[in-house]
C-alpha cells in the first residue's frame, strides 16, 4: 500500500501561496468598481494635461506651418514668457486677485457670516443662507451682467452716489476692485458653508467654560474657536485659492481684461495668446506655470494641515 505524505515544504508553502492570491482578490474587488472612473480620469484629465505639457515645449499654433509640422523648441516658450512684460503684469494681477478675492475676501466674509449666524433662529439662518447661496449658484455670465449693471456709468451705484456728487465709470477707474468684489460676492457661499459646518462641531461647553473664566467674546474666538477650526480654515483656503487662481469666465464677461490690460489676469492672457493669436504652445506654457503654482499652493496648505494634525 502506498501512502502519500505531504512534504513540509508544500505544507509551509500553501499558506504563503494563498495569502498573495487573497490580497490580489481584495485589490481586484476594489479596482473593478473604480475602473470606469479611473479610465475617464485618464482620458479626460490626465491625457489633456500630459498633452498640454508636451505642446508647451513646442511651437504649436492653430494656423500656419507650425499647426501642421510643429517642432520641439525646448524651453524657448518659457524664456519668452518670463521676458514678456504683459505676462509679468498678468501674473501680478493674478496674485492680487487671489489674495484680495480668496484669501481676504471670501475666506474672511464667509467666516464672519458663519459666526454671526451662531445662535440665531432657524428662520434667520435660512434666509441668510438662501441669499448667500443664491449668488453662488448664479452662472458666471449672469453674475457679471449683474455687476456690470451695478457698476456701469448709468448703473445703480452711481444712482445711489449721485446725491453726494460722485459719479464715474467704476469698471474703467477701478477694474481690479470691481472683479474682486464680484468674485467675493459670488464665491463667499462656499466658505460660509465650510465654516458653518466647522463651527457646529465646536463644543459649547468649552465656550461656556471660557465665558465663566471671564474670557471676552474676542478671546473665546481667538483662543477656543479658532484653534478648533484651524484645519477647516486651511482646507477652505486651499480650495478657494485653487479655484480663484483659475478664474476666467467672470473676469472675461465683466471687463474682458480691460481697460487695456488693467484687469488681465494670467488665465485671460493665456486665452488671448492661445486662441486670439493662435500661439497654442505659448499659451500651454502659461497653463503649465499656473498648474505648477497651484500645486505649490496645495503642497503648502497640505503641509500646514499635516503639521496641525
Amino acid at each position: 500500500m502506498t501512502v502519500t505524505t505531504a512534504t513540509p515544504s508544500r505544507l509551509a508553502g500553501s499558506p504563503r501561496g494563498g495569502e498573495p492570491r487573497r490580497r490580489r482578490g481584495r485589490t481586484l474587488r476594489w479596482l473593478v468598481p473604480l475602473a470606469p472612473a479611473l479610465v475617464l480620469l485618464v482620458i479626460f484629465m490626465a491625457g489633456p494635461i500630459l498633452w498640454s505639457v508636451y505642446i508647451s515645449f513646442t511651437n504649436e499654433t492653430l494656423t500656419g506651418a507650425a499647426s501642421v509640422n510643429s517642432r520641439f523648441i525646448g524651453v524657448d516658450n518659457f524664456v519668452k514668457m518670463f521676458g514678456d512684460e504683459d505676462f509679468r503684469n498678468s501674473f501680478v494681477l493674478t496674485f492680487v486677485f487671489v489674495i484680495g478675492s480668496a484669501v481676504i475676501g471670501q475666506n474672511t466674509l464667509g467666516l464672519m457670516i458663519a459666526l454671526l449666524q451662531r445662535g440665531r433662529g432657524r428662520v434667520t439662518r435660512s434666509v441668510v443662507n438662501g441669499v448667500v447661496v443664491a449668488a453662488w449658484v448664479v452662472p458666471e455670465v449672469v453674475a457679471a451682467a449683474c455687476w456690470f449693471a451695478f457698476l456701469s456709468e448709468e448703473g445703480t451705484l452711481n444712482k445711489l452716489l449721485g446725491g453726494f456728487g460722485v459719479s464715474q465709470e467704476w469698471l474703467f477707474t477701478a477694474p481690479m476692485i470691481a472683479v474682486i468684489l464680484a468674485n467675493v460676492w459670488r464665491g463667499t457661499a462656499f466658505s460660509m458653508l465650510v465654516y458653518s459646518a466647522a463651527l457646529s462641531d465646536v463644543p459649547g461647553d468649552l465656550l461656556e467654560a471660557a465665558s465663566v473664566d471671564g474670557a471676552t467674546t474676542w478671546r473665546r474666538f481667538l483662543h477656543v474657536t479658532l484653534p478648533l477650526i484651524r484645519r477647516s480654515i486651511l482646507s477652505n483656503l486651499m480650495l478657494i485659492t485653487l479655484q480663484t487662481l483659475a478664474a476666467f469666465g467672470l473676469i472675461y464677461a465683466l471687463t474682458g481684461g480691460g481697460p487695456g490690460t488693467a484687469s488681465q489676469t494670467t488665465p485671460l492672457y493665456m486665452y488671448e495668446q492661445a486662441f486670439r493669436y493662435f500661439e497654442i504652445g505659448y499659451g500651454s506654457a502659461m497653463a503649465l506655470v499656473l498648474l505648477v503654482i497651484g500645486g505649490l499652493f496645495s503642497l503648502v496648505y497640505l503641509r500646514m494641515i499635516k503639521v496641525d494634525a
